[in-house]
Protein backbone atom coordinates (compact mmCIF):
# COMPACT_ATOMS: atom_id res chain seq x y z
CA UNK A 1 0.00 0.00 0.00
CA UNK A 2 1.08 3.30 -1.30
CA UNK A 3 2.46 6.01 1.91
CA UNK A 4 -0.05 8.48 2.64
CA UNK A 5 1.22 10.27 5.76
CA UNK A 6 2.62 13.71 5.34
CA UNK A 7 5.98 14.25 6.64
CA UNK A 8 7.53 16.87 8.61
CA UNK A 9 10.89 17.87 7.68
CA UNK A 10 14.22 20.56 7.57
CA UNK A 11 16.45 21.19 5.31
CA UNK A 12 19.14 24.00 5.31
CA UNK A 13 19.11 25.91 2.46
CA UNK A 14 22.34 28.85 2.18
CA UNK A 15 22.48 28.41 6.01
CA UNK A 16 18.77 29.28 6.41
CA UNK A 17 16.39 26.14 8.08
CA UNK A 18 13.63 25.47 5.38
CA UNK A 19 10.32 23.71 6.95
CA UNK A 20 8.55 21.64 4.38
CA UNK A 21 5.98 19.65 4.06
CA UNK A 22 5.85 15.96 2.00
CA UNK A 23 3.86 12.97 0.99
CA UNK A 24 4.64 10.37 -1.53
CA UNK A 25 7.41 8.42 -2.51
CA UNK A 26 10.57 10.03 -2.88
CA UNK A 27 11.40 8.61 -6.46
CA UNK A 28 7.61 9.34 -7.38
CA UNK A 29 7.00 12.41 -10.16
CA UNK A 30 7.38 15.75 -8.29
CA UNK A 31 4.55 18.05 -7.34
CA UNK A 32 5.85 21.34 -6.19
CA UNK A 33 3.91 23.75 -3.90
CA UNK A 34 4.74 26.72 -3.26
CA UNK A 35 2.49 28.76 -0.70
CA UNK A 36 0.41 31.72 -1.07
CA UNK A 37 -0.06 34.72 1.57
CA UNK A 38 -1.06 35.14 3.94
CA UNK A 39 -0.16 31.45 4.61
CA UNK A 40 2.15 28.30 4.72
CA UNK A 41 2.75 24.92 3.42
CA UNK A 42 -0.27 24.35 6.05
CA UNK A 43 -2.89 25.20 2.94
CA UNK A 44 -1.82 22.24 1.70
CA UNK A 45 -2.05 19.70 4.41
CA UNK A 46 -4.98 18.31 2.67
CA UNK A 47 -3.80 18.18 -0.83
CA UNK A 48 -0.56 16.34 -0.52
CA UNK A 49 -1.95 12.66 0.80
CA UNK A 50 -4.33 12.72 -1.91
CA UNK A 51 -1.71 12.53 -4.31
CA UNK A 52 0.71 10.96 -2.53
CA UNK A 53 -0.54 7.13 -4.05
CA UNK A 54 1.62 8.34 -6.98
CA UNK A 55 3.51 11.76 -6.84
CA UNK A 56 5.80 13.44 -4.61
CA UNK A 57 4.59 16.31 -3.10
CA UNK A 58 6.42 18.47 -1.47
CA UNK A 59 5.61 21.80 -0.13
CA UNK A 60 7.51 24.77 1.83
CA UNK A 61 7.58 27.38 4.19
CA UNK A 62 9.17 30.59 3.02
CA UNK A 63 12.02 32.63 5.29
CA UNK A 64 9.57 34.26 7.51
CA UNK A 65 6.98 32.02 7.10
CA UNK A 66 5.26 28.96 8.97
CA UNK A 67 7.90 26.99 10.52
CA UNK A 68 10.91 28.29 8.31
CA UNK A 69 13.56 30.14 10.32
CA UNK A 70 13.25 34.08 10.09
CA UNK A 71 16.65 35.57 9.46
CA UNK A 72 17.90 39.27 9.81
CA UNK A 73 16.77 41.30 6.64
CA UNK A 74 20.98 41.91 6.43
CA UNK A 75 21.00 37.95 5.72
CA UNK A 76 17.67 37.69 3.79
CA UNK A 77 16.24 40.43 1.96
CA UNK A 78 12.31 39.47 1.65
CA UNK A 79 11.83 40.64 -1.39
CA UNK A 80 10.01 38.44 -4.20
CA UNK A 81 13.58 38.26 -6.01
CA UNK A 82 14.93 36.60 -2.78
CA UNK A 83 12.05 34.19 -2.25
CA UNK A 84 11.99 33.56 -5.63
CA UNK A 85 16.00 32.50 -5.68
CA UNK A 86 15.05 30.79 -2.44
CA UNK A 87 12.72 28.51 -4.27
CA UNK A 88 15.02 27.83 -6.57
CA UNK A 89 18.19 27.12 -4.15
CA UNK A 90 15.35 24.35 -2.12
CA UNK A 91 14.83 22.37 -5.44
CA UNK A 92 17.92 22.20 -5.89
CA UNK A 93 19.64 21.76 -2.17
CA UNK A 94 16.50 18.71 -2.88
CA UNK A 95 18.28 17.38 -6.11
CA UNK A 96 14.68 17.99 -7.63
CA UNK A 97 15.16 18.31 -11.48
CA UNK A 98 11.42 17.37 -12.46
CA UNK A 99 8.50 18.82 -11.57
CA UNK A 100 5.00 20.24 -11.96
CA UNK A 101 4.62 22.92 -10.12
CA UNK A 102 1.20 24.71 -8.45
CA UNK A 103 0.97 28.24 -8.70
CA UNK A 104 -1.48 30.31 -6.26
CA UNK A 105 -0.99 34.00 -4.63
CA UNK A 106 2.81 34.81 -4.07
CA UNK A 107 3.37 31.29 -4.57
CA UNK A 108 2.53 31.69 -8.29
CA UNK A 109 5.37 34.40 -8.93
CA UNK A 110 7.87 32.64 -7.11
CA UNK A 111 7.33 29.35 -9.46
CA UNK A 112 6.82 31.07 -12.58
CA UNK A 113 10.33 32.51 -11.83
CA UNK A 114 11.58 29.22 -11.03
CA UNK A 115 9.96 27.32 -14.48
CA UNK A 116 11.62 30.39 -16.06
CA UNK A 117 15.38 29.66 -15.07
CA UNK A 118 14.50 25.55 -16.17
CA UNK A 119 11.70 25.63 -18.76
CA UNK A 120 13.50 21.61 -19.25
CA UNK A 121 12.37 21.02 -16.04
CA UNK A 122 8.48 21.52 -15.46
CA UNK A 123 6.36 19.09 -16.05
CA UNK A 124 3.70 20.58 -16.59
CA UNK A 125 2.03 24.01 -14.60
CA UNK A 126 -1.38 24.29 -12.36
CA UNK A 127 -2.50 27.73 -12.09
CA UNK A 128 -5.03 28.38 -9.13
CA UNK A 129 -5.66 31.99 -8.31
CA UNK A 130 -2.28 33.67 -8.99
CA UNK A 131 -2.44 35.67 -11.48
CA UNK A 132 -0.06 37.70 -14.12
CA UNK A 133 -2.80 39.80 -16.26
CA UNK A 134 -3.11 43.58 -14.72
CA UNK A 135 -5.82 44.67 -16.56
CA UNK A 136 -7.94 41.44 -15.46
CA UNK A 137 -7.15 42.86 -11.69
CA UNK A 138 -9.75 42.89 -9.82
CA UNK A 139 -11.41 46.21 -7.44
CA UNK A 140 -9.18 44.53 -4.29
CA UNK A 141 -5.77 45.45 -5.82
CA UNK A 142 -6.54 49.01 -6.27
CA UNK A 143 -5.19 50.05 -2.47
CA UNK A 144 -1.77 48.08 -3.28
CA UNK A 145 -1.86 49.78 -6.73
CA UNK A 146 -1.79 53.00 -4.77
CA UNK A 147 1.13 52.21 -2.45
CA UNK A 148 3.00 50.97 -5.75
CA UNK A 149 2.57 54.28 -7.65
CA UNK A 150 3.27 56.43 -4.44
CA UNK A 151 4.96 54.33 -1.83
CA UNK A 152 4.53 56.73 1.23
CA UNK A 153 5.22 55.79 4.70
CA UNK A 154 1.83 56.36 5.40
CA UNK A 155 0.82 53.93 2.46
CA UNK A 156 3.07 51.63 4.33
CA UNK A 157 1.66 51.66 7.82
CA UNK A 158 -1.87 51.13 5.98
CA UNK A 159 -0.62 47.65 4.67
CA UNK A 160 0.91 47.51 8.28
CA UNK A 161 -2.08 47.65 9.57
CA UNK A 162 -3.88 44.35 8.22
CA UNK A 163 -0.77 42.18 9.09
CA UNK A 164 -2.56 40.91 11.91
CA UNK A 165 -5.48 37.98 12.63
CA UNK A 166 -8.48 39.94 11.66
CA UNK A 167 -6.69 41.25 8.35
CA UNK A 168 -5.98 37.60 7.82
CA UNK A 169 -9.81 36.48 8.24
CA UNK A 170 -10.67 39.03 5.28
CA UNK A 171 -7.74 37.75 3.60
CA UNK A 172 -9.09 33.89 3.87
CA UNK A 173 -13.14 34.55 3.30
CA UNK A 174 -12.55 37.57 0.88
CA UNK A 175 -15.33 37.44 -1.34
CA UNK A 176 -17.07 33.68 -0.08
CA UNK A 177 -20.58 33.80 -0.33
CA UNK A 178 -21.81 32.58 2.86
CA UNK A 179 -22.76 29.28 2.19
CA UNK A 180 -19.29 28.47 1.48
CA UNK A 181 -17.93 30.52 4.63
CA UNK A 182 -17.85 27.76 7.12
CA UNK A 183 -15.76 25.37 5.07
CA UNK A 184 -12.74 27.44 5.56
CA UNK A 185 -11.02 26.82 8.63
CA UNK A 186 -10.03 29.29 11.31
CA UNK A 187 -6.94 27.54 11.41
CA UNK A 188 -5.14 29.63 8.36
CA UNK A 189 -5.99 32.92 9.93
CA UNK A 190 -5.26 32.17 13.61
CA UNK A 191 -2.08 30.13 12.77
CA UNK A 192 -0.56 33.38 10.53
CA UNK A 193 -2.08 35.67 13.47
CA UNK A 194 0.04 34.00 16.00
CA UNK A 195 3.24 34.36 13.67
CA UNK A 196 3.58 37.92 13.05
CA UNK A 197 2.96 38.33 16.79
CA UNK A 198 6.61 37.98 16.54
CA UNK A 199 7.66 41.31 15.09
CA UNK A 200 10.71 40.39 13.67
CA UNK A 201 8.22 38.05 11.17
CA UNK A 202 5.50 41.20 10.82
CA UNK A 203 8.48 43.13 9.94
CA UNK A 204 9.53 40.21 6.89
CA UNK A 205 5.96 39.95 5.63
CA UNK A 206 5.51 44.15 5.80
CA UNK A 207 8.66 44.06 3.62
CA UNK A 208 7.51 41.37 0.93
CA UNK A 209 3.63 43.02 1.08
CA UNK A 210 5.77 46.25 0.18
CA UNK A 211 7.43 44.58 -2.16
CA UNK A 212 4.88 43.40 -4.54
CA UNK A 213 4.96 46.02 -7.18
CA UNK A 214 8.05 44.83 -7.97
CA UNK A 215 6.03 41.87 -9.67
CA UNK A 216 4.51 43.72 -11.98
CA UNK A 217 7.65 44.28 -14.59
CA UNK A 218 8.20 40.33 -14.66
CA UNK A 219 4.40 39.86 -16.09
CA UNK A 220 5.23 40.52 -19.95
CA UNK A 221 8.34 38.15 -19.24
CA UNK A 222 6.41 35.42 -18.00
CA UNK A 223 3.26 35.76 -20.64
CA UNK A 224 6.08 35.63 -23.08
CA UNK A 225 7.59 32.76 -20.80
CA UNK A 226 3.96 30.26 -21.26
CA UNK A 227 3.99 31.57 -25.30
CA UNK A 228 6.94 30.51 -25.99
CA UNK A 229 7.48 26.68 -24.30
CA UNK A 230 3.63 25.92 -23.75
CA UNK A 231 3.77 23.50 -20.90
CA UNK A 232 1.16 21.50 -20.13
CA UNK A 233 -1.19 23.67 -17.82
CA UNK A 234 -4.22 22.89 -15.71
CA UNK A 235 -6.05 26.26 -14.83
CA UNK A 236 -8.08 25.65 -11.80
CA UNK A 237 -9.59 28.79 -10.57
CA UNK A 238 -12.47 30.10 -8.03
CA UNK A 239 -13.70 33.28 -9.48
CA UNK A 240 -15.16 34.85 -6.12
CA UNK A 241 -12.21 36.60 -5.31
CA UNK A 242 -12.13 40.26 -5.27
CA UNK A 243 -8.03 40.11 -6.46
CA UNK A 244 -8.67 37.39 -9.46
CA UNK A 245 -11.99 37.30 -10.82
CA UNK A 246 -12.77 35.06 -13.92
CA UNK A 247 -11.23 36.95 -16.21
CA UNK A 248 -8.03 37.00 -14.64
CA UNK A 249 -8.52 32.97 -15.00
CA UNK A 250 -9.20 33.26 -18.79
CA UNK A 251 -6.72 35.93 -19.52
CA UNK A 252 -4.09 32.93 -19.47
CA UNK A 253 -5.78 31.55 -22.37
CA UNK A 254 -4.28 34.08 -24.56
CA UNK A 255 -0.61 32.33 -24.47
CA UNK A 256 -1.82 28.67 -23.37
CA UNK A 257 -5.14 28.60 -25.49
CA UNK A 258 -4.41 24.80 -25.16
CA UNK A 259 -4.85 25.11 -21.03
CA UNK A 260 -8.00 23.47 -19.83
CA UNK A 261 -9.95 26.12 -17.79
CA UNK A 262 -11.84 24.98 -15.17
CA UNK A 263 -14.11 27.54 -12.78
CA UNK A 264 -15.17 26.14 -9.81
CA UNK A 265 -17.80 27.87 -7.34
CA UNK A 266 -15.21 29.26 -4.74
CA UNK A 267 -12.77 31.74 -4.24
CA UNK A 268 -9.14 32.52 -3.86
CA UNK A 269 -8.52 29.05 -1.20
CA UNK A 270 -10.31 26.64 -3.18
CA UNK A 271 -8.70 23.87 -1.64
CA UNK A 272 -10.40 24.84 1.80
CA UNK A 273 -13.88 25.20 -0.29
CA UNK A 274 -13.52 22.85 -3.37
CA UNK A 275 -10.76 20.07 -2.26
CA UNK A 276 -12.65 17.22 -3.74
CA UNK A 277 -13.22 18.77 -7.00
CA UNK A 278 -9.62 20.31 -7.10
CA UNK A 279 -8.33 16.48 -6.70
CA UNK A 280 -10.05 15.25 -9.13
CA UNK A 281 -8.84 17.52 -11.60
CA UNK A 282 -5.40 17.77 -10.26
CA UNK A 283 -5.05 13.94 -10.56
CA UNK A 284 -6.79 13.46 -14.35
CA UNK A 285 -4.04 16.49 -15.09
CA UNK A 286 -1.20 14.60 -13.53
CA UNK A 287 -2.15 11.33 -15.08
CA UNK A 288 -1.62 13.30 -18.63
CA UNK A 289 1.86 14.83 -17.81
CA UNK A 290 4.88 13.01 -18.89
CA UNK A 291 7.10 12.68 -15.81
Amino acid sequence: MAEIAVRHRTVEVDGITIFYREAGATDAPVVLLPHGYPSSSFQFRHLLPALADRWWGIAPDYPGFGYSDTPDPGRFAYTFDAHADLLRRFTETLGLTRYVIYLQDYGSQFGLRLAMAAPERVAGLIIQNGDIYPDQHGPKYEPLKRFWREPTDEGRAQLAAVINEEGFRREFLGELPDRLADRVSPDLWRLSGALVADPRRRDAWLRLLADQGSTVGWFPRQQEYLRTHRPPTLIVWGPHDGYMPAGAARAYLRDLPDADLQLLDGGHWLLETHLDEVVRLVRDFLARVRP
